[in-house]
């Protein structure tokens, strides 16, 4: 049965093209798991922020520069990350940028 799971063949075709601007979309949402597409124009940033969640980031397309808790890397596609909850994190956007954004079940709903 379709709802018992999702599958993408493709994650990155479900991205959106974006020409100037950021654009986020959910993908998948449950059982305390949340999928994010995000697609960053060049130039664009997310400026620092935290996530009450812990979260991944997982690069699909294009360059960028990811800081977190004050290191910096290079985001590009297979470049992978994992958060605590609460940690600070930025991304600017050398080129056009997708990666996906996996919030996690928060630490107190898993034990």
């Amino acid at each position: 049965m379709k709802d018992q799971y999702a599958f993408y063949p493709d994650l990155l075709a479900e991205a959106a093209d974006v020409k100037r601007g950021i654009h986020s979309q959910t993908i998948s949402k449950g059982d305390g798991v949340e999928v994010l597409l995000f697609t960053l124009a060049a130039g664009e940033e997310l400026s620092d922020h935290t996530s009450a969640r812990p979260a991944i980031v997982h690069g699909l397309r294009g360059s960028g520069q990811l800081t977190v808790a004050g290191d910096s890397y290079t985001l590009a596609p297979g470049a992978w990350l994992r958060m605590a909850p609460g940690t600070t994190h930025a991304v600017v956007a050398e080129t056009d940028l997708t990666f996906a954004l996996y919030l996690l079940p928060r630490p107190e709903a898993a034990a």
